[in-house]
């Protein structure tokens, strides 16, 4: 299966309780894949889809975010598809690998938690990202990668004082999803 088949046999699964603003994102971003063959990479100008994951700790107290080189915003590790991606969780978990320097992160079962599509500078337009919670092992220490200006753990509570509505967004939804497995 091609990476862009993954894609939308994903999307086209999520939505199970997501609510209608992310069931309409969902389509939004099937019929970005239906009419952009080239949809899944940085090279289509109308956008893209990226892959990101929220980094949680063992314990499912915290969540570890990069202080971003370039965005200078406290986000989720994420980016954009490699052609040696199988699949949007595969993406997902390397980009969290590479920008955390934590090897053994874990993506828990049942796909992304949320979607989230942003404005971009041109060429390109939109980032149209597939969001998941990825798990630290025990005793997982993180190391700072070169897309990075730093990486701090922060509790639930804190993500509100220093990331925007998205990573709110995102901490919310992967908190749900991580309750509602136990």
């Amino acid at each position: 299966m091609s990476l862009h088949d993954d894609a939308v046999h994903v999307l086209k699964g999520y939505g199970a309780g997501a609510g209608s603003a992310q069931e309409e994102l969902r389509d939004t971003y099937l019929e970005h894949l239906a009419r952009h063959p080239d949809g899944m990479w940085k090279s289509c100008g109308a956008g893209h889809l990226t892959a990101s994951a929220l980094v949680v700790d063992p314990e499912r107290g915290r969540v570890l975010l990069t202080l971003h080189r370039k965005l200078r915003m406290w986000l989720q590790m994420g980016g954009h598809c490699e052609p040696g991606d199988a699949s949007l969780a595969a993406a997902a978990l390397r980009e969290a690998t590479e920008e955390s320097g934590i090897p053994g992160l874990t993506l828990p079962a049942g796909g992304p938690v949320v979607l989230d599509r942003h404005a971009i500078p041109a060429p390109c337009h939109w980032h149209l990202d597939v969001q998941y919670a990825a798990l630290a092992p025990s005793g997982a220490t993180e190391s700072i990668s070169e897309e990075s200006l730093d990486l701090r753990w922060f509790t639930y509570d804190e993500v509100a004082g220093v990331a925007d509505a998205s990573v709110i967004r995102l901490v919310e939804r992967t908190r749900a999803a991580l309750d509602g497995g136990r």
